[in-house]
């Protein structure tokens, strides 16, 4: 049978093209190596980070802050493996909405591992080895990612004490001391997990701060309230070796400017020092399609590669790893092949942290606009002084918005604190539509809400915020 479009890959990026190109009338079929659709996101990473990270916190809620209001309970208690259902229950209710969207667009799927073959053809690679060829006019890449490791470090991963972030959602008991390589955000989403639950956390980072690419002013204050919590850090730190030890492991570490080497002793090591592309064994190159030097596969501003009917989105082109970047590019390339004007505004992609307190950005960070030469302005409001938040005990981190010092067009919207990741999304809002920090200072909003903090921001930004 020939099909319109094939998309190989069924994460974020690669399900929401296929019912997009569905939508749009095309004849679509998905090849998904896994047993389930839905890609590392919806199995073994987005969602179920968020399940643990959820019940984490209502954990800690329970044992710190119910007391402060009146809420009279027993001494909690943690039931690990009740969490870990809960973990699975959430995948499995996800992934199975995957399927009957499938059913529903009346969209085939493959199970295998799948290549091109050349402009228009698609091979599936089954449990046999055997190959089964599908024609299609569109092929679209949409792979995704698979862990990184450690560059110039052999890491033999066991999942079980050297662990990536698959083996971090699946501990089967509460580690006495996780160290985590990487102070980005899947290690310490992560970590405060495992550390919410009993566990010491220790990271250590190549870099001088966590969350490397973030406001560095929301980066360092961040940092002090991870400290709050217990997380010690060992940053400008390079790993020069994890390895098993008769119990647990160790991790080797130097200053990075120059100086003596440190080993420290964990029960569990989880390395989280990135993702790459999945690009292996797709028979890319032997097509002719043209990858850069990290891996990635080159597409133009339409999300074409080199080779004609061949596309590619996600983790395996240019741009930020997320799962909401991967989605935009699918419903664009969708509308491309569908013969309309798909498009993915990069300057306005939101990016949280899911840690508590959480961390949300959007746009220019305060040194990307410095190092670009950018006259700026900025206003910042903090949650001590927003009366929901003091009602809900949650004071901690601020709201900075960063505007054009002439037009006053908002360029980057930053927050750290309760409920970021929800808020975040107003700014992106305004940003799509040029809005500027007086449009959305002027703009009536509830009271009492969280979000009144964006608004004070954009007050100070322009003019002056009311409460502080």
């Amino acid at each position: 049978m020939a099909y319109d479009v094939v998309v190989i890959g069924s994460g974020p990026g690669g399900y929401v093209c296929a019912i997009k190109a569905a939508q749009l009338g095309l004849k679509v079929a998905v090849v998904e190596k896994n047993a389930t659709f839905g890609g590392t996101c919806l199995n073994i990473g987005c969602i179920p980070s968020k399940a643990l990270l959820h019940a984490s916190e209502m954990l800690a809620e329970a044992q710190h802050s119910f007391d402060a209001l009146g809420v009279e309970v027993g001494t909690p208690k943690m039931n690990l493996k009740k969490m870990m259902a809960h973990k699975d229950a959430t995948v499995a209710a996800n992934v199975n909405g995957v399927s009957f969207l499938f059913k529903k667009n009346k969209i085939d799927s493959f199970q295998g591992t799948g290549k091109v073959l050349g402009a228009g053809k698609v091979g599936v690679v089954g449990a046999d080895g055997k190959t089964q060829e599908i024609e299609s006019k569109n092929i679209v890449i949409a792979t995704g990612s698979d862990v990184a490791g450690i560059p110039g470090v052999d890491v033999a991963f066991d999942e079980k004490v050297i662990i990536s972030s698959t083996g971090g959602l699946s501990l089967e008991k509460v580690p006495g001391h996780l160290v985590v390589v990487g102070g980005g955000v899947i290690g310490l989403e992560l970590g405060s997990v495992w550390a919410r639950l009993g566990a010491k956390v220790t990271v250590v980072e190549y870099l001088d701060t966590i969350l490397g690419g973030m406001d560095g002013d929301v980066a360092k204050q961040f940092q002090r309230m991870l400290a709050k919590q217990g997380f010690e850090f060992k940053l400008g730190s390079k790993v020069t070796g994890v390895a098993k030890a008769k119990k647990g492991a160790t991790v080797t570490f130097e200053p990075v400017k120059g100086g003596a080497a440190e080993t420290i002793e964990a029960d569990v090591v989880l390395v989280a020092t990135g993702r790459r592309p999945y690009t292996d064994g797709l028979g890319l190159k032997e097509a002719g399609v043209e990858m850069d030097e990290r891996g990635r596969v080159k597409t133009d501003g339409h999300l074409r590669t080199n080779v004609a009917g061949i596309y590619a989105i996600g983790d395996v082109v240019v741009g930020p790893m997320l799962a909401h970047k991967a989605e935009d590019e699918g419903v664009a390339v969708a509308e491309i092949i569908a013969g309309q004007a798909g498009h993915v505004n990069y300057d306005v992609i939101p990016g949280v942290v899911y840690t508590s307190p959480e961390v949300a950005s959007v746009g220019k960070t305060e040194e990307e606009l410095k190092k670009a030469g950018i006259a700026y302005k900025a206003g910042k409001f903090p949650f001590t002084a927003n009366g929901r938040a003091r009602a809900m005990l949650h004071t901690d981190g601020f709201v900075k918005v960063l505007a054009d010092k002439d037009s006053d067009k908002v360029l980057g919207v930053h927050i750290v604190g309760f409920g970021a990741g929800e808020m975040i999304h107003e700014a992106a809002v305004l940003m799509e539509f040029g809005g500027s920090s007086e449009d959305l200072g002027r703009t009536c909003h509830a009271h009492p809400t969280m979000s009144e903090a964006v608004k004070e921001a954009a007050l100070a930004t322009f003019f002056k915020p009311i409460h502080m």
